[in-house]
């Protein structure tokens, strides 16, 4: 089975009241990791690469891990450019085999957004390759996204109808109350997402796929493994799961995982060098690791998600 574009997914899960996981890749183990999980419960997946993994791992060496991945699980697979942010780096990526970027304009006016969006859409439907775009900014701090809380902004749902008609993306990320990395919110605050924000959007773009991004939960247990193994992640707080299983049910097709994955890899592998400290075999470390991801992402896909055997 080659690539595939997120299509068909999204319109399976629009109407099947689920999303798909978008998760970020930056080696083999986490591809290995993700893919082996999704396969176990027959769930389809969207591989996604940022800017940042891009210039680390090398576009080459990416593609070719995830064409791995299709080989070894047949499932449908997606590979996405995450938070694009030129035309320049989403065509390198439609040029090198991705089925789908996202362009990231939303820092920009309405109208500069619209423009930029819209210039990415027709080169991308060109070539095959679907667009994700964005409307209102998340606040935190992943890869090449630097945003304040005092510059986010929530979206504003009597824009959406004109943006999409305008600029013909695929899906659309919105601003409802998630974040960007692991620091989302207050010690001792409950976040809660704005479903308001979300109804209304749906209400004005009926069957249109909706994305969340910094959307990880951040699971406490690695924190915790990470402050025991001299970390210092004091305050560590993400989306209450029952919020994103409640998204997922409504209009939003696309969950982005992140901050999770290097939680659960970087907390494994600090726990093995503080239980084997004289080890330097790195297949020793990264094996717990590639499993601790394996099994975070299954819960995603069965617990949070919905989509296991949607594939």
């Amino acid at each position: 089975m080659p690539l595939v574009t997120s299509t068909e997914m999204f319109k399976k899960a629009y109407d099947g009241h689920y999303a798909i996981g978008a998760f970020n890749v930056n080696n083999m183990e986490i591809v290995q990791g993700i893919t082996e999980a999704a396969a176990e419960v027959h769930a389809p997946l969207i591989l996604q690469v940022s800017k940042g993994a891009r210039a680390y791992a090398n576009h080459t060496y990416l593609i070719k891990l995830v064409e791995a991945a299709v080989i070894e699980t047949d499932l449908p697979i997606v590979l996405h450019l995450d938070h694009g942010d030129s035309f320049e780096l989403c065509k390198s990526c439609i040029d090198g085999g991705f089925t789908s970027v996202m362009i990231d304009a939303s820092s920009k006016p309405f109208k500069e957004n619209i423009e930029e969006t819209r210039r990415v859409v027709e080169y991308a439907h060109e070539h095959g390759v679907v667009v994700e775009a964005e409307l209102g900014t998340l606040a935190g701090i992943e890869d090449e996204v630097n945003v304040s809380a005092e510059e986010s902004s929530y979206t504003h749902p009597e824009q959406v109808e004109e943006f999409v008609s305008r600029t013909e993306c695929d899906s659309l990320a919105i601003a409802i109350g998630t974040s960007h990395g692991a620091y989302k919110f207050k010690p001792g605050t409950k976040p809660q997402l704005r479903f308001d924000v979300l109804e209304d959007v749906a209400r004005r773009l009926p069957g249109f796929p909706i994305v969340l991004h910094g959307a990880s939960s951040v699971p406490q247990e690695y924190v915790k493994m990470i402050n025991e193994n001299g970390g210092d992640m004091p305050g560590a707080v993400g989306v209450p799961e029952d919020q994103l299983r409640k998204a997922a049910s409504m209009a939003v097709c696309k969950i982005n995982i992140d901050s999770d994955l290097r939680l659960a890899m970087t907390a494994t592998i600090r726990q093995y060098f503080t239980q084997h400290p004289a080890d330097f075999d790195p297949r020793q470390y990264l094996k717990p690791a590639r499993q601790a991801i394996h099994d975070l992402v299954r819960h995603k896909i069965v617990d949070v998600l919905g989509c296991e055997n949607k594939a």
